[in-house]
């Protein structure tokens, strides 16, 4: 096996909630020995945010941030500013996720940290990023989601549209983050100098429109909500069964063909599998409510299983809608790996989402819990030169805080 592809690489993760967290969290399945800072006596705000156990930790702390050294320091206090200076100069990788120039105050800003270690790379999330006329807003993954257009196009026709009940924003930020921190750390090789990476998740979430952006700018044509299924994309949505929701694939014509074939046989109207109209897309999206009012009836009367048995016996792309226990038990995602169990000396075996790297020489699953708010001040300060003496007077006056 080979090493993680970023072991001998330092990150400051300077961040809360969970863009930031996530992009240390990714970092350090990698391979790199990531730290994170917090503030003293609260620390993090995701500390307190869902699931909380014994009113200390929660298990969105706890999954964000595994594998990871925890401080925590006092920045009003001239040692605190000492410490995160010497930190921030055996640092590879600063991570962030302020309002711009929050930082700065601080003297934690890219324009000063480069000057004392040109070879950083620092990268920085928010929510409109650090140029434009919103760089000042303050914002979260729900802000960006309403401003893209995302959540515009979900939904039923004629109701407000729902939340999207995952933090997309975020997380598809966080992960494009990393990719950059690699690159920009790839390129650091060839020139010597690291450089300020300004994501923003309003940027991030606009990337992502795969056909809405170029439907309007080539043909005027604005995306509209639909429910639950695509208008441009027949036979291609959820269904209702007799026990539950599926979602069928057919929206290529050979498995179309086979779809419309299967139904004709099993109980659906003669000739509806060799009806030309619906045998390319533009004629399966004119004809799309004839088609429709077809396959939900002959799906709705039957149950799930038997309705993916037989999308299965001919190649049919199809799932069951499932919950979250039913995500647990899957055979593949218990075959991949997905779901890391850690043990923590307070509160047992943690069950928590695996991230998807899988690389063919090296294992990248964090076995290591998050931290507990300052558990690593002392090793930390001795990596940085602090002396006995210099720790134990700072931990006594609380410029590194444990709790």
């Amino acid at each position: 096996m080979q090493g993680r592809p970023l072991e001998g690489i330092r990150v400051v993760d300077y961040s809360h909630f969970l863009a930031g967290p996530y992009v240390g969290r990714c970092l350090a399945a990698l391979g790199a020995e990531v730290i994170k800072v917090e503030r003293p006596g609260s620390g993090d705000p995701g500390r307190q945010h869902a699931t909380v156990l014994d009113g200390q930790q929660s298990g969105y702390f706890l999954q964000l941030n595994m594998g990871k050294r925890g401080v925590s320091v006092n920045m009003k206090d001239a040692r605190g500013k000492e410490f995160m200076r010497r930190l921030c100069d055996s640092a590879d990788v600063f991570v962030e996720n302020y309002r711009p120039g929050a930082l700065d105050k601080l003297g934690l800003g890219y324009a000063e940290l480069s000057a004392r270690n040109p070879r950083l790379v620092y990268c920085s999330i928010s929510a409109y990023g650090h140029t434009g006329p919103d760089a000042h807003r303050a914002g979260f993954g729900l802000i960006a989601e309403a401003k893209s257009g995302i959540m515009q196009m979900v939904g039923t026709p004629g109701e407000p549209p729902p939340l999207l009940r995952i933090s997309l924003g975020d997380m598809y930020t966080g992960i494009h983050a990393v990719a950059a921190i690699n690159a920009a750390l790839l390129g650091r090789e060839k020139s010597g100098r690291g450089q300020h990476i300004d994501m923003a998740l309003y940027d991030t979430l606009v990337s992502m429109h795969e056909y809405a952006v170029q439907c309007y700018t080539l043909r005027g044509v604005l995306p509209e909500q639909t429910g639950h299924d695509m208008p441009t994309s027949t036979l291609y949505g959820v269904f209702r069964a007799a026990d539950g929701d599926l979602v069928i694939a057919a929206q290529v014509d050979d498995a179309w063909k086979r779809l419309a074939a299967l139904i004709e046989t099993h109980g659906g109207p003669a000739g509806f599998g060799s009806d030309m109209r619906f045998y390319d897309s533009v004629g399966r999206n004119t004809h799309r409510q004839a088609i429709l009012s077809v396959v939900q009836p002959w799906v709705a009367a039957r149950p799930v299983a038997q309705v993916l048995e037989l999308m299965d016996g001919i190649d049919v792309p199809c799932a069951k809608v499932q919950r979250i226990d039913e995500v647990l038990d899957d055979p593949q995602i218990q075959a991949r790996g997905m779901v890391v169990e850690q043990h923590h000396p307070r509160y047992g075996t943690l069950r928590l989402p695996n991230l998807p790297f899988r690389f063919s020489d090296c294992d990248t699953t964090i076995r290591d819990v998050a931290p507990d708010l300052g558990q690593h001040n002392t090793e930390v300060a001795q990596s940085l030169g602090f002396s006995a003496a210099e720790i134990d007077a700072m931990q006594c006056e609380g410029v590194l805080y444990a709790k």
